[in-house]
């Protein structure tokens, strides 16, 4: 277990959305598990044996899915980023996540449950950080057009 664990706030969604993440990234050829549970007792405030928590792993990095109630709901402020290699993968993590989800943009889009996910080739990066300024200008407005990102068009704009 790593020192630090991103928490995922659910009204009662936690275990659903764990279990889709874990089955997401799984099927998308990246280690993924379910970890550890906790669940409410009889002096908590909600249903006794219900879950309070869920321990996940993703590609690595360590997520808790909480139970905590329906104060506190997702805005795209905070996402994930999923670093692809290629469009076949790209493909792969954009279909599964946006079911039941939506688009926002630039390769943003929020899943089933409300949360934001970015689904990005790992190359933007260095094509967005050339020192070429018009190289990496042509690949940004590039991707300002698109919804889901198309990598052989940033490659395409990448290279004039």
């Amino acid at each position: 277990m790593s020192k630090i664990a991103t928490c995922l706030w659910f009204d009662t969604q936690g275990e659903e959305a764990a279990k889709f993440y874990v089955d997401t990234f799984r099927a998308c050829g990246q280690d993924a598990s379910l970890g550890d549970y906790l669940y409410y007792d009889e002096n908590s405030p909600k249903k006794q044996g219900s879950v309070l928590t869920v321990n996940f792993t993703l590609a690595g990095s360590d997520y808790i899915a909480l139970n905590g109630g329906p104060e506190f709901k997702f805005s795209p402020a905070v996402s994930l980023m999923v670093k692809c290699k290629d469009q076949a993968e790209i493909d792969r993590f954009w279909d599964r996540l946006i079911e039941g989800g939506g688009p926002i943009e630039c390769g943003w889009l929020t899943d089933r449950f409300g949360f934001a996910w970015q689904i990005a080739p790992a190359e933007i990066f260095d094509m967005l950080r050339d020192p070429d300024k018009a190289r990496a200008s042509r690949v940004m407005q590039a991707m300002m057009k698109m919804v889901k990102i198309d990598l052989p068009t940033l490659r395409k704009a990448y290279e004039g």
